[in-house]
């Protein structure tokens, strides 16, 4: 939980060091191993919880920086998926990959961030934010050779996250993220049983709960799939309702250089809403008076204590400088909206 008015945060990724990872990259490999790598992997953490410090967010996370990726570091920890046996999938109807197999039963054997929570709880006294992969995304990220249903395998996936998401809570967590850029295309699931496992993820939490969906990262594929959108993104309607009467506490969208529709946070009346003020699709970094528009432009749709400006998505694939300098934005832009709204009853 926070107590700043107008909570700052970044969504998920940031930049890896050069030295642990090849920048500017998704999927990049590590470039040490063993101890080293985890020693490597834990500096980075400190690094990134620092450099979110110093540019003057008010909620902290990771950034990302012991996982390889976003959904498939989570999966490498469980039983049931075979990481030599790869296939190349569609994912998100967007673009191929090579993803794990699923071959028998899932099953979290050990935690898979915990310790990685407690470091970054050591780290700072400011709220910490967790992110883990939702469950539809998690199936959109593998081949199933055992269950043969998506929805069977989904709410495997929920159980297994709220078993992770209870011990980081425990750990001092004090908000869990569940990214599910999934929803922003495959609605007709998201209606019959996505949001409804989503939930199940979080059952039982009393630290505050988020759901992240976005257009995705600022790559070539996510890129050209946009450009097909038309005028008006409106994906978000689908699906907005049915999270404005579930049990998550947070809603995570983009908004910067995207072509969604702000009135759609309408159908969200009453949550809180994670906002994202800055693009991460482009390594232009925007000044303080835009992010405030952004943000100053939701709030017809928001009461102004339950808005949280964010960044659209991770920002992996950006240079560390360019990151650096879309905090402070999102930072300073924040502060600009904050003065206008001293005062104010809302």
């Amino acid at each position: 939980m926070t107590n700043a008015f107008l909570p700052t945060s970044i969504v998920g990724s940031l930049p890896k060091p050069a030295w642990l990872a090849e920048p500017e990259k998704l999927w990049s490999p590590w470039r040490l191993e063993g101890a080293a790598l985890d020693e490597g992997r834990r500096d980075a953490l400190h690094l990134a919880a620092a450099e979110q410090a110093l540019a003057g967010l008010d909620i902290i996370s990771d950034g990302e920086q012991t996982r390889q990726h976003f959904v498939t570091t989570f999966i490498e920890h469980l039983s049931g998926v075979d990481f030599e046996h790869r296939e190349t999938m569609r994912i998100r109807d967007r673009y191929d990959a090579s993803v794990p197999t699923i071959v028998g039963p899932v099953a979290r054997t050990k935690p898979v961030f915990v310790d990685d929570a407690k470091a970054l709880r050591a780290q700072t006294d400011r709220p910490i934010k967790w992110a883990l992969p939702g469950p539809m995304t998690m199936i959109d990220t593998l081949a199933d050779k055992h269950y043969g249903s998506r929805e069977e395998l989904a709410w495997e996936f929920a159980r297994i996250l709220n078993e992770e998401a209870r011990e980081l809570e425990a750990a001092g967590v004090d908000i869990i993220q569940f990214d599910e850029p999934a929803f922003n295309v495959f609605f007709d699931d998201v209606r019959d049983w996505g949001v409804s496992a989503l939930e199940r993820a979080a059952e039982g939490l009393r630290c505050e709960t988020v759901v992240h969906i976005c257009y995705g990262y600022g790559i070539e594929a996510n890129n050209a799939w946009k450009e097909t959108l038309g005028e008006e993104w409106r994906q978000y309607e689908e699906f907005f309702p049915r999270l404005q009467q579930s049990s998550i506490d947070i809603v995570s969208l983009e908004s910067r250089n995207s072509h969604v529709p702000i009135d759609l946070i309408e159908l969200l009346r009453g949550k809180k809403i994670m906002l994202g003020a800055i693009d991460v699709a482009t390594d232009a970094v925007e000044t303080p008076e835009e992010v405030a528009a952004v943000l100053r432009s939701a709030l017809p749709h928001v009461d102004a204590d339950k808005l949280y400006p964010s960044t659209n998505c991770g920002m992996a694939p950006l240079s560390r400088p360019v990151a650096a300098a879309k905090m402070r934005a999102l930072v300073e832009g924040t502060r600009i909206l904050r003065a206008e709204l001293a005062g104010s009853p809302f």
